[in-house]
């Protein structure tokens, strides 16, 4: 049986691209040597796949920064603001990334979401009404190219017209089905350049199709592809989908003259279900998402089997795959040297999961599978009971009642002990939490886990660093502080390392955007806080200030959501148990002096299902209690802040309200500030601090623009609730734009705080 890979990992076995880019961006390297290293990349990946036994193998999967940003270029859907600054290729594409403020302009770059419910962000596109789309980049075919020169035949990968329109943001009076025509005929153009090379096989990844679509949705499917496929010539196109199954519109896509359709068999609860109802044409293949691509865990083979055997009853055309691109998974485990064996056993991470299918391909040929050495194995592992089970912890799931995620007084009560007892300014200022994590913070890090420096000394300093930031925050004029996060590496991996159940990769790392990346935790067992995991840094800082101090936790929605999950239990199980664990710090920050503690929900709404139908029963009724039970036991003084990050929240705002925080922070600059109207329309009680500049951009706002944020938002949120902060945590940008960043904030807030004084004085 063949298989096929959609997409592999970007970034190398140690991180390459990472660590030249970010010398790029230094000025330290020059494009030319960025291409050179790339395209080794590249190589590797490509051989690496081949020596595997892989007949499908993607090509264009490679990006610089994002996937979504490549076809912008490849449409040239650039927009006029990043064009103007007269930049080379490279320099434009990095604009639109990152921003650019330097002396040939000053502009913002494009905003940033997650892609689906993954921990990965795409770039949006920004398309206007004099926007001419046309064939831009060659970067698919020279990719191909470069492959084929290797002796290694690949699928060009681009990211579908469909999904690109569906994503986009519309800035003039034009909507999606107006570019239909124009973005059609660039991958007509495109799939002709390909004809000419002799490229056999292109995919066209469309994931928006697995999400609720409309009629006018599918009829503008429908438009795009005839266009394309009814004038395509001979290379073949492969539909790919993933994140679910094409329920709304199977028998559209089985109508239309596709050479291949992937369909994800892990995520998509009703994939099975469809082709058994509806069939599948006989002159095309089924790329079948057999084994998943976003989780870490060994595939059953038993399963695999079982379902490759009902698959066949309908159709023999089968290719085996993994069920989305291998981009959300770490790169091997070959660089995992000090895991334990009985642990990393169970374990398949990018390359390893090609080592699986080419195993499957063999075994699933066969009318036995048990007479492969490989499947028996594979199976022992199913068949032997899980280290780590918590029996204990399982009670206290057991017994939690309703009470359990109640506070006992309600916010606006609340709210106006707080005020009294905090006597902040009208528009109080605040960070996120996390500073910069520079050279010196990071070696300290180093040292104390490579055992050059022990606990005592490797604390010492992280208290230096903490007594450096909170006097850095008292300068700038900030009203309430943080202690920086300097012992941290990551928010959810960090917790995760005080929390028995969990293991840790030492070379784990996954692409969330751009050069970010994040090494997720595993939730290999049942879930127990053991000892305080912030108490003394919190307790610290505050006795360095007359200020408040926020205790800084990450939620266990989030914990969860940025950490592989078991496969074995429920994540309602997972969620609760986290949520005992910060409860247990919660409380204990509370009896240590601490008034203010942010427990961060960045990730709340990624898991949120794809089908609006199971938002729900499969996931909101068991978030948002997780949540509340983190801080149900604390007294009314006590002031409860959340943080969520880039996703669009404005159809779950009342659900978030519903967390019962004191003080919500959200990321708002990026999308514009769209946030705020859906405040304003279901009347949100929970104070908010919309952030008010990105974060993720190296870019420094000004003043000014700082101020019109500001008062845009008090358009439309009363200016008794409003906090002003950035859009996230700081600890990936240097400190002396940080610096600078922070001060524009303060002043800005000042200025707005002296004209709503005067308007006050004017209409008495």
């Amino acid at each position: 049986m063949k298989s096929g890979v959609i997409g592999f990992p970007r970034m190398g076995r140690n991180r390459e691209l990472k660590f030249l880019l970010e010398k790029y961006f230094k000025g330290e390297v020059v494009g030319d040597e960025i291409s050179k290293a790339s395209k080794k990349l590249r190589s590797d990946h490509w051989n690496l796949q081949s020596n595997q036994g892989i007949d499908y193998i993607s090509s264009n999967d490679f990006s610089y920064y994002d996937g979504m940003l490549d076809t912008i270029v490849l449409l040239n859907a650039i927009p006029s603001q990043y064009r103007e600054l007269g930049l080379d290729e490279l320099g434009t594409y990095f604009a639109m990334a990152r921003g650019y403020q330097e002396k040939q302009g000053d502009v913002r770059a494009l905003a940033m979401k997650k892609w689906f419910n993954t921990n990965y962000h795409y770039m949006v596109p920004e398309l206007d009404d004099d926007m001419a789309i046309s064939l831009l980049s060659k970067k698919p075919i020279e990719e191909y190219q470069e492959a084929k020169k290797l002796g290694i035949e690949t699928k060009p990968v681009v990211i579908g017209g469909f999904t690109f329109l569906k994503l986009a943001r519309y800035l003039g009076k034009k909507k999606a089905e107006d570019y239909v025509d124009e973005v059609a005929d660039v991958y007509l153009s495109l799939l002709n350049e390909m004809n000419q090379i002799g490229v056999k096989w292109a995919q066209f990844d469309e994931p928006i199709l697995v999400t609720d679509l409309s009629e006018k949705d599918i009829t503008l499917f429908k438009r795009l592809y005839e266009r394309i496929l009814n004038n395509k010539s001979n290379v073949k196109v492969l539909l790919q989908t993933y994140f679910g199954d094409l329920r709304d519109c199977y028998d559209e896509v089985m109508e239309l003259p596709f050479d291949g359709v992937g369909i994800d068999f892990i995520e998509g609860k009703k994939s099975l279900e469809l082709l058994k109802k509806s069939g599948f044409p006989s002159d095309r293949l089924l790329f079948s998402g057999v084994i998943s691509g976003k989780n870490i865990w060994k595939s059953n083979y038993s399963n695999v089997n079982k379902l490759i055997l009902e698959i066949r009853k309908v159709t023999s055309n089968i290719v085996i795959q993994p069920s989305c691109s291998l981009l959300h998974v770490p790169f091997t485990l070959d660089s995992e040297f000090n895991m334990k064996d009985e642990v990393k056993q169970y374990f398949s991470f990018a390359t390893e999961k090609l080592k699986e299918l080419q195993e499957l391909s063999i075994i699933l040929e066969s009318n036995d599978c048990r007479a492969f050495a490989e499947y028996t194995n594979n199976q022992k592992l199913f068949q032997v009971k899980r280290l780590y089970e918590d029996e204990e912890v399982r009670q206290q799931i057991e017994n939690l009642t309703e009470e359990d995620f109640k506070r006992n007084t309600k916010r606006i009560e609340r709210e106006g002990i707080q005020k009294q007892l905090f006597n902040l300014p009208i528009l109080p200022t605040t960070t996120i939490g996390s500073f910069p994590q520079t050279d010196e913070v990071k070696a300290n890090r180093s040292k104390y886990r490579k055992g050059e420096i022990d606990k005592n000394t490797y604390d010492n300093k992280i208290k230096s660093f903490i007594k450096d930031c909170i006097k850095l925050q008292e300068d700038i004029g900030l009203d309430v502080l943080v202690h920086g996060e300097y012992e941290r590496n990551d928010m959810v991996e960090f917790f995760g390392e005080n929390l028995k159940g969990y293991v840790f990769t030492e070379n784990g790392w996954v692409q969330s955007y751009g050069t970010r990346c994040v090494k997720p935790p595993i939730i290999f067992g049942d879930i127990r806080r053991e000892k305080p995991i912030t108490v003394e840094y919190s307790t610290y800082a505050q006795s360095l200030t007359n200020k408040p101090v926020k205790g800084m936790l990450t939620g266990p929605v989030t914990i969860l959501n940025w950490s592989f999950p078991r496969e074995d239990i429920t994540l309602r199980a997972m969620a609760l148990q986290i949520g005992i664990a910060i409860q247990e710090e919660v409380n204990e920050l509370e009896a240590a002096g601490i008034q203010i503690i942010q427990i961060d929900e960045a990730a709340l709404k990624e898991k949120l299902p794809i089908r609006k139908q199971e938002w729900y029963s499969e996931y909101l009724d068991f978030a948002i209690p997780a949540f509340r039970l983190c801080h149900s036991k604390v007294q009314p003084e006590t002031q409860i802040h959340t943080h969520m990050c880039y996703s669009e929240f404005e159809e779950i705002i009342k659900e978030i309200d519903n967390l019962d925080a004191d003080v919500i922070s959200f990321e708002a600059s990026r999308s514009k500030l769209s946030i705020i109207q859906a405040l304003k329309d279901n009347n949100f009680e929970t104070e908010v601090g919309p952030g008010v500049y990105d974060i993720h951009s190296p870019r420094v706002p000004s003043v000014e623009e700082i101020v019109d944020a500001l008062k845009v938002m008090l358009t439309k949120i009363d200016k008794n609730k409003l906090w002003v902060n950035p859009d996230c945590g700081l600890k990936t940008r240097g400190l002396p734009e940080t610096v600078e960043s922070l001060k524009n904030l303060v002043k800005a807030t000042k200025i707005v705080r002296r004209y709503l004084e005067e308007e006050e004085l004017a209409t008495r």
